[in-house]
């Protein structure tokens, strides 16, 4: 079950099976990670192809390890050259990666076993929402003219409403004459009161104010 079902040279028949299964488990994996995640469709049918192109490229390496990861390893950084992905799609390249050396080495069973086991692990930790952010916290944006001194400017408001607050990142906008500020916000219940955002609207001269979901953060 464990050993490999491709011989020297490559037969036809070993060649459409490990494919076949390259196709199968490729499309259970892109199912597997795009479950309860913001994707593209673009992305889903990468995701269900490349355990068959590497595969493939192991394959044509005639059984040279090295270069084949070499190669493959390539074509799982081209999107990532491109497009900035989250972990979670990074984990999901280097899975299909994995399945595609397998196969391509004529592993069906420890593909199979790979699979089924990395399947399992993420959607129950995807379940229990594993390592998210609870639902009083947020994300917000303020934005202020650029004469103003944001160091403690909304402090107090934080303190009226018991939130707490911390500055993250500070951006120039509008060709520098507006501040963004982005704050991690924790709110008492998940409640956003109104009459705090009309506090901070009075304080920031009624200027664009954006609370949001804590958003996964993007690796380049």
């Amino acid at each position: 079950m464990l050993n490999s079902i491709i011989e020297t040279p490559i037969t036809l028949p070993s060649l459409l099976i490990c494919l076949a299964a390259a196709m199968i488990l490729g499309v259970l994996t892109a199912a597997v990670f795009l479950y309860r995640s913001r994707h593209s469709a673009s992305f889903a049918l990468t995701l269900a192809l490349l355990p068959m192109a590497v595969a493939v490229v192991i394959m044509l390496v005639n059984g040279n390890i090295g270069t084949g990861v070499a190669v493959a390893g390539a074509f799982a950084l081209v999107r990532f050259r491109s497009v900035p992905g989250t972990a979670r799609e990074i984990a999901a390249i280097f899975t299909a990666m994995a399945l595609g050396l397998a196969l391509g080495m004529g592993y069906l069973g420890i593909a199979v076993i790979f699979f089924v086991l990395a399947a399992l692990f993420t959607l129950v930790l995807t379940a229990v929402n594993f390592g998210a952010a609870p639902r009083t916290e947020k994300q917000l944006k303020i934005t202020i003219p650029e004469n103003y001194n944001y160091e403690g400017l909304f402090d107090d408001v934080f303190q009226n409403y018991q939130i707490q607050a911390g500055l993250e990142r500070i951006r120039t906008t509008n060709m520098g004459t507006l501040f963004e500020l982005t704050y991690h916000a924790s709110f008492p219940g998940g409640r956003i009161p109104k009459e705090f955002l009309d506090e901070l609207r009075a304080r920031n001269g009624n200027l664009t104010i954006v609370v949001g979901d804590v958003m996964e953060k993007e690796m380049l």
